[in-house]
């Protein structure tokens, strides 16, 4: 539990995980963002990762994605899917491109990834979501997995360390083991 009590108290003030609502998923995204955590990043997750690896909290909790939804008062994250999800997001990737690939402006960091895999974990639990394929699933599994129709989406495709973006569910599998490892020290 040292990784949950390093999570929840770092040098800055972070947001506490409040005992949870059932909800059926948890969708992993990157924002396009800076790394400094935007009013429209705060509009569209539960939860935006920063470029300094501490997490914050969007505008919305995350019992406001429980059905019947309100125009504008949910975290509209991922088309069609927002219903019993939870929204998470890295703030990073700006100017990203798929093809050809550049990781943009602000590439997404080994920091951000771990915090994200931390603070999934961390919900994981407390929202009783399990750890599979269709529970826990980047934006860009979305799509191929849930058969629920997307935009072009492509994150999270790619991790630091990769030379250029992969196969959703095989990065998707890479961070639910690293989430796995988390809650299982």
């Amino acid at each position: 539990m040292q990784w949950l009590k390093k999570l929840l108290t770092p040098k800055k003030k972070q947001p506490v995980i409040k005992p949870g609502v059932p909800m059926s998923r948890i969708v992993m995204h990157w924002s396009a963002g800076s790394g400094k955590v935007s009013a429209l990043e705060k509009k569209h997750y539960h939860y935006i990762i920063g470029s300094d690896g501490l997490v914050v909290e969007g505008n919305n909790e995350v019992a406001a994605n429980i059905p019947p939804l309100k125009s504008g008062q949910y975290a509209a994250h991922t088309w069609k899917l927002n219903s019993n999800s939870i929204g998470v997001a890295i703030s990073a990737m700006r100017g990203a491109t798929e093809r050809p690939f550049s990781w943009g402006t602000h590439p997404m960091s080994d920091l951000q990834v771990d915090a994200l895999c931390r603070l999934v974990a961390t919900l994981s639990a407390k929202h009783g979501v399990p750890i599979t394929r269709e529970t826990i699933l980047t934006h860009a599994e979305v799509q191929p997995t849930l058969k629920v129709t997307q935009r072009a989406k492509w994150d999270i495709t790619v991790l630091p360390g990769m030379k250029k973006p992969g196969n959703p569910v095989v990065v998707g599998d890479m961070l639910r083991n690293k989430i796995k490892t988390i809650t299982h020290n």
